[in-house]
């Protein structure tokens, strides 16, 4: 039941991201159209494409971690014997938490800090909502590699994509 909820929400993600990927280009895309057709610059689109970029990249860490497609030595891992090979993936998992904990923790002080900060552009952006993207995906990411831990799956190999 757990696991079907947090394939669930791994898809939600997905299309989050697709969503948020879309508006990126969209909004590039009309940039550009009032830069360079209309001769009317839109002064804030950049520095919004550009938090949209950040949220992009910190849910498909989140997706990337669901699916164990993150950075790893697969090919000194795979060579170990089953026993000392689980006690390694553990090892890193560990560590792996520790980081997620830490951004988890640094992004809810930093989301409380800029609570009253806006964006320079676009003053009607809590830069609260702008950061909060750190503490939800440490969250996400922490939540994952528990999961990954209870519910260990071996990382995909060529180009199958499988939810833990």
């Amino acid at each position: 039941m757990l696991l079907r909820a947090y394939r669930g929400l791994v898809r939600l993600l997905e299309w989050w991201m697709s969503l948020l990927l879309i508006f990126m280009v969209v909004l590039v895309c009309l940039g550009i159209f009032y830069r360079y057709v209309l001769n009317a610059a839109l002064p804030w689109y950049d520095e919004f494409a550009s938090y949209l970029l950040v949220w992009l990249t910190f849910y498909g860490a989140v997706v990337a971690s669901a699916h164990r497609r993150q950075i790893g030595f697969d090919t000194l891992v795979s060579r170990l014997a089953p026993r000392p090979r689980r006690s390694l993936e553990i090892a890193a998992e560990l560590c792996v938490i520790a980081f997620q904990a830490v951004l988890l923790w640094s992004g809810w002080v930093l989301t409380a800090a800029v609570h009253g900060d806006t964006a320079v552009s676009l003053p009607w952006v809590r830069m609260s909502w702008v950061v909060s993207v750190l503490p939800v995906s440490g969250g996400l990411m922490l939540l994952t590699s528990l999961i990954h831990l209870v519910a260990p799956t071996p990382a995909p190999r060529g180009g199958r994509d499988e939810v833990a």
